[in-house]
C-alpha cells in the first residue's frame, strides 16, 4: 500500500473518531437536560403541594383565665375579624339581653322590665310577669326595696356547634354585683346561663320595635351560679323551651 492510501486512510479514521466524539457530547448533553428538567419538575411539584397542605397545618392559640377569687377556669374569647355579621348581631344581642335581665335598680326597673318582655316569646314572658309581680314575695321588686342595686356585667358569650345564626343555643358567663343598700359590702357571683333563641317577626308595636327591632326571641333561659354561696340575686331559674311567636304583650308589675 502507498504512502498516499495509507493517509486517507487515516484522515477517514479520525474524522470516524471525531464524529463519535461529537455524538457522544451530543449525548451527554441531552441527558443532562433531562436531569434538569425533571429537577426543576420536581421542585415545582413540591412547592405545590406545601401550598396544597398548608392550610392543614394552623396553630390556633387561646387564653386559659382562672379567676384569682373563685378559681373559676374559662377560655378567653378572641375575635380575628373574621366573624360573620349574624353572629356579631346576636352576641350583641344576648350581651344586652343578659345585662338589661339580671340588673335591678329602682329607678330603672319598669323600662329594663318592659324591654326584656320584648325580647321573650309569649310563655317565656308570663313567667317574667309572674316572677315580678309585687304578690311574689321573691319578686326583686320586694327583695331589693331597700335600696339595693345590682349590676350585671357579661364576661363571654359561647355559640354551640349546632347553633345558626336564625336559631341556636348559646352559653352566656357573667358577673353580678350586688350592693346592698345601706353601708353593706358589695357582693360578687359569677353565672353560667345557657339561653335557646330563635328570630322571629319584629313587633308591630312601634315601642317594643325600637327596643328589639331584629326580631331575637329568647325561647328558654337557665341560670346556675358558678360560686359555692350565692348572693341575693336577680338570677332566673330554669325556664321550659318553648316555640318562638309573635311579640310579647306588654305587662307591667
Amino acid at each position: 500500500m502507498s504512502a498516499e492510501a495509507e493517509l486517507r486512510a487515516y484522515w477517514r479514521e479520525g474524522a470516524s473518531w471525531e464524529a463519535d466524539r461529537a455524538a457522544l457530547c451530543e449525548e451527554v448533553g441531552r441527558i443532562w437536560r433531562w436531569v434538569a428538567a425533571a429537577g426543576w419538575l420536581g421542585v415545582v411539584l413540591l412547592a405545590a403541594a406545601l401550598a396544597v397542605l398548608m392550610p392543614l397545618k394552623r396553630v390556633e392559640p387561646f387564653v386559659i383565665r382562672v379567676d384569682d377569687s373563685t378559681g373559676i377556669v374559662d377560655v378567653v374569647p378572641e375575635y380575628a375579624g373574621r366573624g360573620g355579621a349574624g353572629e356579631l348581631v346576636t352576641r350583641y344581642l344576648l350581651t344586652h339581653y343578659v345585662r338589661v335581665c339580671q340588673r335591678f335598680n329602682l329607678a330603672t326597673a319598669h323600662s329594663d322590665y318592659e324591654e326584656c318582655g320584648a325580647f321573650h316569646t309569649p310563655a317565656l314572658n308570663q313567667q317574667w310577669y309572674a316572677r315580678w309581680k309585687r304578690s311574689n314575695p321573691a319578686s326583686p321588686l320586694n327583695l331589693y326595696r331597700d335600696g339595693t342595686t345590682v349590676q350585671a356585667e357579661v364576661s363571654s358569650v359561647s355559640f354551640f356547634h349546632e347553633s345558626t345564626a336564625a336559631a341556636g343555643l348559646a352559653q352566656v358567663r357573667y358577673i353580678t354585683r350586688t350592693r346592698p343598700g345601706g353601708d353593706g359590702a358589695e357582693q360578687v357571683a359569677h353565672w353560667v346561663a345557657q339561653v335557646q333563641y330563635a328570630y322571629g317577626t319584629p313587633a308591630h308595636d312601634p315601642r317594643l320595635r325600637v327596643l328589639n327591632p331584629l326580631g331575637l326571641r329568647v325561647v328558654s333561659f337557665s341560670s346556675e351560679q358558678e360560686a359555692q354561696e350565692p348572693p341575693p340575686s336577680i338570677a332566673p331559674s330554669s325556664m321550659p323551651p318553648a316555640a318562638p311567636a309573635a311579640a310579647p304583650g306588654r305587662r307591667s308589675p
